[in-house]
């Protein structure tokens, strides 16, 4: 099996991770987070953004699609 990221997770990699921990953790971004964290949400927003996703059920729908054929 070959070892390839996603074009989303090279995309993801030029995102400052240190930087955004930092604001985060200025502005108590995690405060009482039991499971979606910042990071998470911005993940998710992201990758919004770049499929043109217009709404929750469409972001949910496709990031379930992608969730479902990663286990298979």
């Amino acid at each position: 099996m070959e070892n390839r990221q996603r074009i989303f997770s090279q995309v993801m990699d030029f995102v400052p991770t240190y930087e955004f921990k930092k604001c985060v953790k200025r502005y108590q971004g995690d405060y009482r987070v039991r499971n979606f964290t910042c990071w998470n949400q911005f993940l998710c927003l992201a990758f919004a953004q770049l499929t043109y996703r217009e709404s929750l059920r469409d972001i949910e729908s496709c990031l379930n699609s992608f969730w479902i054929k990663s286990i298979i």
